[in-house]
C-alpha cells in the first residue's frame, strides 16, 4: 500500500487542488494534513504577532470547513503543530508515506520551510514534490523567464496577456481513500497565544472561512447580485459589502483559486455580458500574479529597507508616537483616522483605504515602511506576503511603481472618494 501525504498550506479547498489530484493519483492511501506553524504565531522583529486574531479566526473556519468536505469524499483533516520540518517529516515516517505533495512557495521564509521539510524528508527517502497552485498564469506559460519579468507591470501585462492562456480548472475529486483519521481537534486562540476580537458589527463585510464561503461569495457577486457587471465603477468604494468584490480573504489561504475565479468570469461573460468591469477584475488578478512573480524574481529584496532599488528616498526612523497615533487612528487626519479604526476593529479596508494610509505612513509620517507593511501583516484577515509587501513597496517608492514617488493628497482623495463624509461617519461617530 502506497501513502502519499497532501500537506496542505494556504491551498484550503478542494476544487483547483493540483497537489491533492497528484496525491490521489500517487497513493493507495492520501493522508491530508496541516500543520500549524509555531513561527507564524510569533511576534515579528516589528513586534507586532505575526498573525492576528481576525486572520486566526478566519483559519480556524477555513480549516474546520476543509475537514467537513474532505470528510464528505471519505478522508478529514489530520492537525499538527510545530515547525513543519520535525512535524512533518515524523507523520511521514509514522505512515510510511513515499512523497509528500505540497504548494509551492515563492516567499522568503515559506520557501526556507519548505527547503528545512524537503530536506528532513530526503533522509528518509521521502520525497516531496511542490506544485505552483497560487497563480492565475502558471509561471511555465508565461512569456519570459522569472528572471527577466520586466518590474513595470504594464510591460508584463501586455505581454501576458497577448501571449499566454490561463490553465483550465482542475476537478474536485469524488473520493480519496484514507486511513481512517481522528475527529478534527483544531488549537484554540488561547492556544495559538492569541484572544478571541469580535469583528466590529460596522463591518464592510463579516468574513467567514473556508471554501464553502468563498463558492458563495462568488456566487452572490456574479450571480445573485451581477455586481460583476459595474466591478470598475464601484471598487473604489469604502462602505457596504458589495462595491468590490471581496474575494481577498479567501484567495490569501487558498479557500478559491484566482483561476476558479476567472474561469467563471468567464462564463459569466457568455451568459451575460463582457465590459470593462468583467475585464477589470481579472485585471486585478493579474496584479496578484505579477507581485507573486516579483517575489520569485527578487526573492528577500521586498523586504529590504531599499527594497528593489538602489536608493531610499524616505527615512529609516522611528517615532513611537506617530506609530501609535497611525495605528490608533488619532492622527490629524480624519480619513487616514477612520480607515486605521476600520482596520484595528475588522482585520479588513477598502483597497483605496490602504493606498492612502500606507502614502500617509510613508510621507507625512515619514518612517521605515516596514512597520506599516507589519502592521498590516499582522492586522489584515487576507494577508498575503507578496501582495502586502509588493504594495507597501510600491507605495514607498522602493518597489514596482515606475513614478519615481507617488504621492496622495489626502484631503483630496477624501472628497474624492467620502465626499459625502458617509465613510468616516462611520467609523469616527
Amino acid at each position: 500500500m502506497k501513502t502519499a501525504i497532501v500537506w496542505f498550506k494556504t491551498d484550503l479547498r478542494l476544487e483547483d487542488n493540483e497537489a491533492l489530484l497528484k496525491a490521489i493519483a500517487h497513493g493507495d492511501n492520501v493522508l491530508p494534513v496541516y500543520c500549524f506553524d509555531d513561527s507564524e504565531f510569533e511576534i515579528t522583529t516589528y513586534g507586532y504577532p505575526k498573525t492576528g486574531s481576525f486572520r486566526a479566526q478566519f483559519l480556524l473556519e477555513s480549516l474546520t470547513d476543509l475537514d467537513a468536505n474532505l470528510r464528505k469524499i471519505g478522508s478529514g483533516l489530520l492537525i499538527l503543530k510545530g515547525r513543519p520540518e520535525e512535524e512533518i517529516p515524523k507523520i511521514a515516517a509514522q505512515y510510511k508515506a513515499q512523497k509528500v505533495f505540497a504548494k509551492r512557495e515563492v516567499a522568503y521564509e515559506e520557501k526556507q520551510t519548505e527547503k528545512k521539510v524537503q530536506e528532513a524528508l530526503f533522509k528518509m527517502r521521502c520525497e516531496l514534490e511542490t506544485l505552483s497552485t497560487s497563480t492565475m498564469y502558471h509561471a511555465q506559460d508565461l512569456p519570459f523567464a522569472i528572471k527577466n519579468i520586466p518590474d513595470v507591470f504594464t510591460q508584463f501585462r501586455r505581454k501576458t496577456e497577448l501571449d499566454a492562456t490561463v490553465r483550465a480548472v482542475f476537478p474536485k475529486p469524488d473520493a480519496i481513500s484514507s486511513p481512517e483519521i481522528p475527529v478534527l481537534v483544531l488549537p484554540t486562540l488561547e492556544e495559538l497565544g492569541l484572544d478571541y476580537t469580535p469583528i466590529d458589527p460596522r463591518a464592510a463585510i463579516q468574513f467567514k472561512g473556508g471554501e464553502t464561503e468563498a463558492l458563495a461569495r462568488l456566487n452572490h457577486y456574479f450571480y445573485e447580485t451581477k455586481n460583476l457587471s459595474v466591478y470598475k465603477e464601484t471598487r473604489n468604494g469604502m462602505v457596504g459589502e458589495d462595491y468590490s468584490s471581496k474575494f481577498s480573504a479567501w484567495l490569501a489561504l487558498g479557500c478559491i483559486s484566482p483561476r476558479t475565479i476567472y474561469d467563471q468570469v468567464k462564463k459569466y461573460e457568455e451568459m451575460y455580458e463582457a465590459n470593462e468591469s468583467t475585464y477589470w477584475l481579472v485585471f486585478e488578478l493579474l496584479w496578484r500574479d505579477f507581485f507573486r512573480f516579483m517575489f520569485k524574481k527578487y526573492q528577500t529584496k521586498f523586504f529590504l529597507y531599499a527594497g528593489i532599488k538602489s536608493d531610499k528616498p524616505n527615512s529609516k526612523s522611528l517615532n513611537e508616537k506617530l506609530l501609535s497615533q497611525w495605528i490608533n487612528g488619532a492622527t490629524p487626519s480624519d480619513f487616514i483616522n477612520a480607515n486605521m479604526i476600520e482596520l484595528k476593529q475588522t482585520g479588513f479596508m477598502s483597497n483605496r483605504g490602504r493606498q492612502n494610509v500606507a502614502s500617509y505612513f510613508c510621507n507625512e509620517l515619514n518612517m521605515d515602511w516596514r512597520l506599516g507593511a507589519a502592521y498590516f501583516e499582522s492586522q489584515l484577515i487576507d494577508y498575503d506576503a507578496c501582495s502586502n509587501w509588493g504594495n507597501w513597496a510600491y507605495l514607498a517608492g522602493v518597489g514596482n511603481d515606475p513614478r519615481k514617488h507617488r504621492y496622495f493628497n489626502i484631503e483630496k482623495q477624501a472628497k474624492d472618494y467620502d465626499k459625502d463624509s458617509v465613510f468616516r461617519d462611520l467609523w469616527l461617530k
